[in-house]
């Protein structure tokens, strides 16, 4: 073989080894969703900001179960066209204290029903809910629907148009450290950003158009709300 024809097959080789080892390099840069989340500033300031828009989007709408519906679809958590479903869960029944008697402004003789459920869009489990609610202050058909069906509350009784008080907003978990808007950012490990079962509580009453309230809630959103690639930051 001559040297030419040598040299021709090693540069050959060569931008073929570069070839490989350049498309496993981009494999390897391409995060599973799992993963994307980083434990770097940037990271953990896009997931306070992701965490505080859905926040806000709960509190300013009456149906956390349409809110859902809108945040899956937008984020992509499940196939196009899915729709947050109830997973009843059993076993867990709490019966209404006075302050949830209270709340609902109902006598120690006024039936109130409970139902525990899991808010599913596809296959992930976006909160977990405790509701207290009144049934006398349902239509017959809402109520048969509750107890038989795996639809959602919110979608149940939609036809009341009612309205949502919220009592309390609480931030479970936060990407950033109490102080760092004056203390500065903390640089991290590089690595997946590690998230805890839940990020937010909410608690809040739903009313009948003319004040009445019928419905107590304590929901509980999970991580899976963030379940989705991390936000790219894009060149101007």
């Amino acid at each position: 073989m001559s040297f030419c024809s040598s040299k021709r097959i090693r540069i050959a080789a060569l931008a073929a080894t570069a070839i490989v080892l350049g498309t496993q390099i981009a494999i390897a840069q391409e995060p599973s969703i799992g993963s994307q989340w980083l434990n770097s500033p940037t990271s953990r300031v896009e997931a306070l900001a992701v965490i505080q828009t859905l926040n806000a989007n709960l509190l300013s709408n009456a149906s956390a179960t349409l809110t859902l519906d809108r945040w899956c679809a937008a984020h992509k958590l499940a196939p196009e066209g899915s729709k947050i479903v109830a997973q009843r869960v059993g076993g867990q029944d709490k019966s209404a204290d006075e302050h949830i008697r209270e709340l609902l402004t109902v006598g120690p003789g006024e039936l109130i029903a409970y139902r525990r459920v899991r808010l599913v869009c596809g296959d992930r489990v976006l909160s977990e809910a405790d509701n207290w609610y009144v049934p006398a202050k349902l239509t017959a058909e809402m109520n048969q629907a509750l107890k038989t069906s795996d639809i959602a509350f919110g979608r149940a009784v939609q036809a009341l148009n009612f309205t949502r008080t919220n009592l309390s907003a609480k931030l479970l978990w936060s990407p950033l450290s109490e102080g760092w808007d004056m203390e500065g950012l903390t640089a991290h490990e590089t690595g997946p950003l590690t998230l805890p079962p839940f990020l937010l509580e909410h608690r809040a009453v739903l009313k009948l158009r003319d004040g009445t309230p019928f419905s107590a809630l304590v929901e509980s959103y999970t991580d899976k709300v963030l379940d989705f690639p991390v936000p790219r930051l894009l060149a101007q």
